[in-house]
């Protein structure tokens, strides 16, 4: 009988982290300054500063929840939350019905799909302030490239001014960020769209199953997690729109154009209130959290479905 050696493990001193331990932590460390510094910090600054009058000259003073109490009672930031949720769902329902003929487009084995999913996705690298900027020059009715084709086919006699009325002015934003996003949510369901089984779909299709019945049974509800994503990313964008708003319709016409975050900024740098401007956007960040779990909690994948 042949003795086996024995291997002897050396273990750590007692309350002596481990090497991997400390490896771990080396990874996670620059992850965990981001946040803190551009979050945690800015954070915790601005739920202090909305306990105090805090002009953008003087000296600041301790009011305690009295910020608070005015945006309760603050038409302006009611009208504009109004608006922001009015402009959130439309746009959203606009850029899913953009995206995913999309990404079912690009999915299909052509050569030419890696082609068009960068031409799709190309729009997404611009930022928001060009987006607008290059937006507003096309629309300008005396230079503008719309104003001048139009005329040149001879459909209009005088230049349109969509920006002078509500909704004209809303069509023209959401189309301006449906034309910037659209191919965001495209990859992200294009990626719901790779993982689902050709074997899945060859076995519907033997099975008798039609286009539509495999679409409503099989793609959509094995691209949920997809979907909730691109679904709270479009929200949470949303929510927080400024700059086509600034940029573009400046508010108008009549302050009709004004979202959640454009009366942040001119509670604080329009009128140098920067306490009330701090209590705005603390109150907007509860409003943003409770949309999402609101989401995630209607969109859960249930028991029965997994």
């Amino acid at each position: 009988m042949v003795d086996t050696p024995t291997m002897h493990i050396k273990q750590p001193a007692s309350g002596e982290p481990e090497p991997k331990g400390w490896l771990g932590l080396a990874f996670i460390l620059p992850g965990f300054l981001f946040i803190l510094v551009l979050f945690l910090v800015p954070l915790a600054m601005t739920i202090w500063m909305s306990f105090y009058n805090w002009p953008l000259l003087g000296r600041k003073k301790f009011i305690g929840l009295a910020n608070y109490s005015e945006l309760l009672g603050d038409m302006q930031l009611w009208h504009s939350l109004g608006f922001t949720m009015l402009y959130t769902v439309l746009v959203t329902a606009a850029i899913f019905v953009v995206a995913f003929p999309l990404a079912l487009l690009v999915d299909r084995p052509l050569r030419s799909a890696g082609f068009f999913r960068t031409i799709f996705f190309m729009p997404v690298v611009i930022g928001f302030g060009a987006a607008s900027t290059l937006w507003m020059w096309l629309l300008n009715p005396d230079s503008g490239v719309f104003a001048q084709v139009l005329r040149g086919i001879g459909l209009i006699d005088s230049a349109p001014r969509p920006l002078e009325s509500f909704w004209p002015a809303m069509a023209v934003i959401i189309l301006m960020v449906v034309w910037k996003t659209a191919g965001f949510t495209m990859v992200i369901l294009l990626t719901g769209l790779q993982g689902i089984s050709n074997d899945v779909i060859e076995a519907a299709k033997i099975d008798g199953a039609s286009v539509f019945s495999r679409f409503r049974r099989i793609t959509l509800p094995l691209m949920r997690n997809s979907m909730v994503l691109a679904l709270v990313l479009n929200v949470t964008s949303s929510m927080l729109a400024f700059d086509q708003f600034f940029i573009i319709t400046q508010g108008g016409p009549e302050n009709s154009t004004i979202s959640a975050v454009f009366s942040i900024y001119l509670a604080s740098f329009s009128s140098y209130r920067l306490g009330y401007g701090s209590a705005l956007s603390f109150a907007l960040l509860i409003v943003l959290v409770a949309i999402s779990a609101i989401q995630f909690v209607l969109l859960r994948e249930r028991p029965e479905e997994g």
